[in-house]
């Protein structure tokens, strides 16, 4: 049994719901995020991609998080309103984009070092990236800010050609169709958005 090709079909599943729900601001998105990781976790693992398993930690308590911030702004709105979008969409407020960028650099060059040091890891620099913008990603979307979505597209697309690398050929189809979708669920959440 190939347990490689298992874990992916299983992340393809779970990723594509989750991106369908993420698209649609469904407070779901966090129930599937708190499964997903752990399918994704043991995947990195065996392929060598350290940085993105151990990340898989920080989706549960993001995810968990989200979950909370989003549940407590659906409490605060009306009731059918609370239905269609548990939390208002908005742009990142300017102020905050140099301390995300900073957050960013410091993470990506933290998570290089360790990778470096502690672990056989083939892709260093590409994994370190990856996951601090994911970090940074994760938060953004707890917060339903429109732009979110852009730093997920530049993961995507830098994830597609690690992973093909890697050998998880499915997983980076599943980042292709994900690059694709960021791009939709862009131009969507910055329709909705409230300022």
């Amino acid at each position: 049994m190939d347990w490689k090709l298992i874990l992916q079909i299983a992340g393809v599943l779970l990723g594509l719901t989750y991106l369908w729900l993420e698209y649609r601001a469904d407070i779901r998105l966090w129930i599937v995020g708190l499964v997903m990781p752990v399918v994704h976790g043991a995947l990195y693992f065996k392929a060598g991609l350290y940085a993105d398993c151990s990340m898989q930690v920080y989706y549960v308590l993001a995810g968990l998080y989200g979950w909370a911030v989003w549940r407590r702004a659906r409490r605060r709105t009306a009731p059918e309103a609370a239905k269609k979008a548990p939390a208002t969409i908005v742009h990142t407020p300017l102020g905050q984009i140099p301390g995300l960028v900073a957050v960013y650099v410091a993470a990506h060059a933290a998570i290089y070092l360790l990778l470096v040091r502690f672990t056989n890891s083939t892709v260093p620099f590409w994994d370190a990236g990856t996951t601090a913008a994911s970090i940074v990603a994760m938060w953004m979307l707890s917060r339903k800010q429109v732009e979110q979505w852009l730093v997920w597209l530049a993961v995507d697309v830098v994830t597609v050609g690690l992973y093909f690398y890697k050998g998880i050929p499915l997983t980076a189809g599943l980042y292709a169709l994900y690059s694709a979708l960021a791009i939709a669920g862009y131009i969507r959440w910055r329709k909705q958005a409230t300022s």
